[in-house]
């Protein structure tokens, strides 16, 4: 599968800068639709290391309200998150109602690195493919819109990702000896990387693959996969003029008269 996907679309940076700006402001648009209609999203990122997850998930978040959505970076688990089932602590980070939850890396750790680096039995992943799909079968039966992305680049690109980030003081901190070690065993995790998208894409929870040697090109494509799907999912018009149309939750509050005078007294200029 990933040897189909084209790795050289790119996007110039004038397009791209008014791309973002249009799907930005919808997602802002739709964030409220969400709170209105009160349905969960998640909203899952996997992707090789240096991939540009972190990067997509900024663009993302740069206009949403951020009362409505949380961002959790998921690690190797800890505490209580070792202790029990590994989709416990994923089931207590799923956002309440009307509210996003950005997962950056996922419980996909169980079909990719614990498969690798063998910290599941071989059972234990291969029965995980099932668990995942039925967890996610729950989200969608409650409610929830799942989006899943994986961002793919070729090794020529994370190579030289790395050694720029190797050779930037500013981002050399995101690079580390587990890196350069999960690198050198990439035909490993490509097949597992093949085995989770054919066997946990579903109707209703499908996985996007992104080309992401451009980053320009990859942020803009999960922007528009986002803005499409919440918009179907919600049935939520997204030109330009029914955009307009916000629900209550979202319409411009009154400033107060208090405020107007105080602004007037301190030379604060007031929007008309």
């Amino acid at each position: 599968m990933l040897e189909i996907i084209d790795l050289t679309q790119k996007l110039d940076k004038d397009e791209y800068t008014r791309q973002v700006d249009l799907y930005q402001t919808q997602i802002r648009l739709l964030g409220y639709h969400l709170y209105h209609q009160q349905r969960p999203c998640v909203i899952v990122f996997e992707g090789w290391d240096a991939a540009g997850k972190g990067g997509a998930i900024n663009r993302l978040t740069e206009r949403l309200d951020p009362r409505g959505y949380v961002v959790h970076p998921i690690a190797a688990p800890r505490g209580d998150d070792a202790d029990k089932h590994y989709l416990w602590r994923f089931w207590r980070r799923l956002p309440d109602r009307g509210n996003i939850a950005i997962f950056d890396r996922s419980w996909y750790g169980r079909v990719m690195v614990e498969r690798v680096e063998g910290f599941a039995r071989t059972e234990e992943w291969q029965r995980a493919y099932q668990e995942i799909k039925d967890f996610e079968t729950q989200l969608v039966d409650f409610g929830t819109i799942v989006l899943k992305f994986w961002i793919h680049i070729g090794k020529d690109e994370q190579l030289r990702r790395f050694e720029d980030r190797q050779n930037r003081p500013n981002k050399a901190w995101k690079l580390t000896d587990e890196d350069w070690r999960n690198r050198d065993k990439w035909p490993i995790y490509e097949q597992a990387v093949e085995d989770m998208l054919i066997k946990t894409t579903t109707a209703h929870t499908p996985w996007t693959v992104i080309a992401g040697n451009d980053k320009n090109f990859a942020r803009v494509q999960v922007l528009k996969t986002v803005v499409d799907a919440l918009s179907s999912e919600m049935h939520v018009d997204m030109t330009s003029e029914a955009a307009l149309r916000l629900p209550s939750q979202a319409a411009p509050a009154p400033v107060p008269g208090w405020a107007l005078t105080e602004a007037k007294r301190l030379g604060i200029p007031v929007p008309k």
